[in-house]
């Protein structure tokens, strides 16, 4: 009972500092928005650096909080060889929010701060809009088949559109993030899909086409990330009342010049349908290999601490 109650009450103080730590650096982070609206490039770039100083900090004092409240033991693996002054795309499986704490507390320092491509309906949200535009969050350009329909001439304009938006990278090391089940892992849901693997959704190549499309000459390795929790998979309550006694993360570093150059992936994948087909089995074996790592890792016997 006392040790429930303790647990809840960390929990609670947890998060109240998860919030007030947000709330402390989204304040210089929407100043230093405005100043970034000066139409000066150099002035431009420094500010982008300026925040993502700022968001790297709000991770530090996110994975200090961790640290006092949680103690959840990580264990990282091919984390060595990484640098913030390089260009990733990071792809990894998905359970629970409490991945994308894990995947910012992993790469912290390590890789340039990671960035979700959003739809550019997203940019009128109030305050974070602004907040990642500043944080140069990739906004998507997607137009529906109906008004492709309609309008033929519009084709490929949206994938030309973003890679316009995306070329200030082409200076400014950076990690683009994406999830490509699409969605959180659940038994229901794995279950609808005929249960294709023991521990996955099925993969979805085309978030990571359009990224690679946008930005393919611009990212240099890819990051594929395994994230495992021996106890199954927790809430962010769970988390942050310190239920998570370990969480391991495997990381495979590829390239990405090798999957473009040998023809895996082709600038025509939205057009040709035999080239989507390739990518999608390239995809399906990567997500196979992850699977099996996956029932590696739980089969693992719990070592005496």
């Amino acid at each position: 009972m006392f040790s429930t109650f303790f647990s809840s009450l960390f929990g609670a103080i947890s998060i109240l500092g998860y919030f007030f730590n947000t709330l402390f650096w989204l304040i210089p982070i929407l100043i230093c928005s405005f100043f970034k609206l000066i139409p000066i490039k150099i002035w431009q770039t420094f500010m982008s650096y300026l925040l993502d100083g700022c968001a790297t900090f709000w991770i530090s004092v996110n994975s200090a909080n961790q640290n006092l409240f949680s103690r959840t033991k990580f264990e990282a693996t091919g984390l060595e060889g990484l640098s913030p002054k390089d260009w990733y795309l990071v792809i990894s499986n998905h359970q629970s929010w409490v991945d994308i704490l894990v995947l910012q507390r992993v790469f912290n320092h390590k890789i340039p701060f990671l960035k979700f491509f959003l739809k550019k309906e997203l940019i009128w949200v109030p305050f974070l809009g602004l907040a990642w535009w500043a944080l140069d969050f990739p906004f998507m350009h997607r137009y529906s088949k109906a008004l492709l329909a309609k309008k033929p001439h519009l084709k490929g304009k949206d994938l030309e559109n973003t890679r316009k938006a995306c070329e200030k990278f082409v200076f400014k090391p950076v990690s683009i993030m994406n999830f490509v089940e699409g969605t959180r892992l659940t038994e229901h849901k794995r279950a609808r899909q005929g249960a294709a693997f023991q521990h996955l959704l099925k993969p979805k190549a085309g978030g990571m086409a359009f990224v690679l499309g946008a930005m393919g000459e611009q990212l240099h390795k890819l990051l594929d990330v395994t994230i495992h929790y021996p106890e199954g998979t927790p809430t962010f309550w769970d988390f942050v009342c310190g239920k998570v006694n370990k969480v391991q993360v495997q990381v495979k570093v590829l390239s990405i010049q090798d999957l473009i150059s040998n023809d895996t992936f082709g600038a025509d994948y939205f057009d040709d349908h035999k080239q989507r087909v390739k990518f999608q089995r390239w995809l399906t074996e990567l997500w196979e290999q992850k699977d099996q790592d996956l029932q590696a890792l739980s089969e693992q016997k719990p070592q005496n601490v």
